[in-house]
């Protein structure tokens, strides 16, 4: 998740979103909020608790809440995190299994919405076009497309929680003789609704988070599934029930039994990336170790599981039970580790001269990345080129001002504490 902060909180009077009118030519808020993803969902709670003297309202394009889990429909969608740490403080997760799928988090979300009363504060169905920050003022004043028309909000405090990637399209390389090929071509964040994969050759390009949980998946629903990636990448191992947190439950309060598992986790996985760092070799081999355990002595770890970097130099992938390796193991999928040279008729032709046939190719190559979900960005009606401004820790301060019902705003190099915005920062 990722949330970007832009201004600060206005000195105007509270005035509710929800108490103005709906066909207001012009809505104002103190701080308005894009996107009702697990991010806005934060803030929003935040805004709720720590301000309560301050308005605020939800921008959301789609038409639901939840965002990448509601968009990502493909087999398997999951946490590669768990959910005791993913998840919020002020809202525990109760299910036992930690390493939930996309159905059981957005279910979560809506949970958290409706015990803490957010959905009145969400527009949904209203894309933002553009915000401009006007220095006469020390206010936004932001652009929404509503069914078709155009409406105006303004505020003194931008909260941006879209995300990083293009909702409209994933990205998939251009490769080459694709038109040639009979078969279906599907990216992931697009997965068709009623793709039928039981009994089908499935191959599954790429080796990242959504690969390693696609293929399991595809091989539990009837597919024989390949993985064919260019590279190979570390991939883990852990239960999706976290028994210790399981055998506590009965005997803790659920906000101390929470807050207890939730620190043991974040402790013991700041412990393990250090390890990791610090002791590269070691970490490496206990992982394609416990890959070759899984797999047996005649797998070719070395070859499929055994990438040219360092541990934590890139993001691990996470396997809840070992599903990969039980699949790999029951001959349901397999991994080839190659380069496409082009597709064919029938399926790709890999660099090696060997051929995969396949009914259906499915492209987990990656997101494509969109700054502010496309929002244009402008002061005095200058539009800003971001990749011309400099992102300090001045925002960083503006959080913790606003939750702290402050009003003033850092001051940026060469311009005034009262008209200037703050710089953008970024939390993921």
């Amino acid at each position: 998740m990722s949330a970007t902060i832009l201004a600060h909180p206005s000195e105007r009077p509270s005035e509710r979103p929800t108490e103005r009118p709906a066909d207001a030519a012009t809505e104002y808020a103190d701080v308005v909020v894009i996107g009702a993803g697990l991010s806005g969902i934060g803030a929003a709670y935040h805004l709720q608790t720590r301000c309560k003297d301050k308005s605020f309202l939800i921008l959301e394009a789609r038409a639901t809440l939840g965002g990448t889990w509601d968009l990502f429909r493909y087999p398997g969608v999951r946490s590669d995190s768990d959910m005791n740490t993913l998840g919020f403080a002020f809202h525990p997760w109760k299910d036992p299994k930690v390493i939930a799928d996309g159905p059981a988090i957005l279910k979560y979300l809506h949970e958290i919405v409706a015990a803490h009363a957010l959905e009145r504060h969400i527009r949904f169905g209203h894309k933002v076009l553009r915000a401009d920050w006007f220095r006469a003022t020390s206010k936004w004043t932001v652009e929404v497309e509503h069914d078709g028309a155009t409406r105006v909000f303004t505020c003194g405090f931008l909260f941006t929680c879209s995300g990083y990637y293009d909702y409209d399209g994933g990205y998939t390389p251009d490769f080459p003789g694709r038109q040639s090929f009979r078969g279906q071509v599907v990216h992931p964040q697009a997965w068709p609704e009623h793709i039928e994969v039981a009994g089908k050759r499935v191959v599954v390009i790429g080796s990242g988070a959504t690969a390693v949980t696609l293929v399991p998946a595809l091989a539990k629903l009837g597919a024989q599934a390949t993985m064919l990636q260019r590279s190979p990448t570390y991939v883990v191992s852990l239960p999706s029930t976290d028994r210790l947190a399981e055998r506590l439950r009965p005997h803790l309060p659920p906000g101390l039994h929470y807050k207890l598992v939730r620190w043991r986790n974040i402790l013991l996985g700041i412990f393990l990336f250090k390890m990791a760092r610090s002791r590269p070799a070691q970490t490496k081999a206990k992982i394609q170790g416990a890959i070759q355990k899984y797999l047996g002595p005649d797998y070719d770890v070395a070859t499929h599981f055994s990438p040219t970097y360092n541990p934590w130099d890139q993001r691990l992938c996470l396997v809840p039970d070992g599903d990969l390796f039980r699949a790999l193991k029951a001959g349901t999928a397999e991994i080839v580790t190659d380069r496409i040279d082009h597709f064919t008729e029938t399926g790709l032709a890999l660099t090696s001269g060997r051929t995969l046939d396949a009914d259906i190719v499915v492209t987990a190559t990656g997101l494509q990345l969109k700054l502010l979900g496309g929002m244009k960005i402008a002061v005095d009606g200058t539009p800003v080129d971001f990749g011309k401004t400099m992102s300090t820790a001045a925002s960083c301060i503006a959080v913790s001002r606003i939750l702290r019902h402050r009003s003033a705003t850092p001051t940026l190099p060469g311009r005034s504490r009262a008209n200037s915005p703050a710089s953008t920062s970024v939390a993921s």
